[in-house]
């Protein structure tokens, strides 16, 4: 049995009388993958981000390796400890890149502020080698990337504090499907070599079949549905988790029916 790396504990997130997040719980394992999958509104990224903390859960606690991030103790060095535990990748890396700043420089300041002593040159080098990326890439500012290697950069600025959680929030939904594939076959490769546990974050349960094992079908900010990815997928139990899988394009689809059946639900 793979011990916890993360857990959380019935979160819960109001904006005035609508709940986004509502009494939501779950386990990530070390070296595993868990998808929080939902149409847009379900709650999935507010639940990431208040993983993360970028936002304050109104209830619940979150932990990583049973240390409680709920509390927000003041300080520099407790900012910093808390972002070695829990990193996120976005899904536009080009708004979270400073245009004006080298790929290297943006990997020397996350290991300047984090690991001060240790050698930057060769950890950028073995940075960008494990998200195949090069000294070309390194001199580069993000306009002169294409969005999957801007999305690479974005994967070592993340890996460069260690963390023990990569929360991926829709991370390959603005990229070419043909990128979608190269940059979901790295992370693959990563959490292979690290033992780093993923949270992904999507609508596309394309993404949801390939790279995770487990996965939360989230609904108007609840848990409807839970289980082991394939299992899920291939025998849905609940009406919502049908419909998304009616959703998804193939042959004899009927979009009309879908909407009627959104609708209704």
């Amino acid at each position: 049995m793979r011990k916890t790396v993360l857990e959380a504990v019935g979160l819960h997130r109001a904006y005035g009388g609508v709940q986004a997040v509502d009494q939501v719980s779950f386990t990530l394992a070390e070296g595993g993958s868990l998808g929080i999958v939902g149409e847009s509104g379900s709650g999935k990224t507010t639940t990431a981000r208040i993983v993360v903390g970028l936002e304050r859960a109104d209830a619940g606690r979150v932990l990583v390796h049973g240390q409680d991030r709920t509390g927000h103790r003041r300080g520099r060095a407790h900012r910093l400890a808390r972002a070695r535990q829990v990193q996120m990748v976005f899904q536009d890396p080009y708004l979270s890149l400073d245009p004006r700043t080298s790929v290297g420089a943006v990997l020397r300041e996350s290991l300047r502020l984090h690991f001060p002593d240790t050698d930057h040159p060769r950890r950028i080098t073995e940075l960008l080698d494990q998200v195949g990326l090069g000294p070309r890439e390194a001199d580069a500012l993000p306009r002169q990337l294409s969005g999957g290697q801007r999305q690479r950069v974005a994967i070592a600025r993340a890996l460069a504090v260690e963390p023990a959680v990569l929360v991926l929030d829709e991370a390959v939904a603005a990229l070419d499907v043909s990128v979608q594939a190269q940059i979901l076959n790295l992370l693959a490769d990563i959490r292979e070599q690290t033992g780093i546990g993923y949270l992904f974050i999507t609508h596309d349960l394309g993404v949801v079949r390939c790279v995770t094992e487990d996965v939360i079908v989230m609904r108007q900010g609840r848990i409807v549905e839970s289980g082991r990815t394939a299992e899920v997928l291939a025998d849905p139990q609940h009406p919502y988790t049908r419909l998304l899988l009616d959703s998804v394009p193939r042959p004899g689809w009927d979009p009309k029916a879908i909407a009627a059946a959104r609708r209704s639900g």
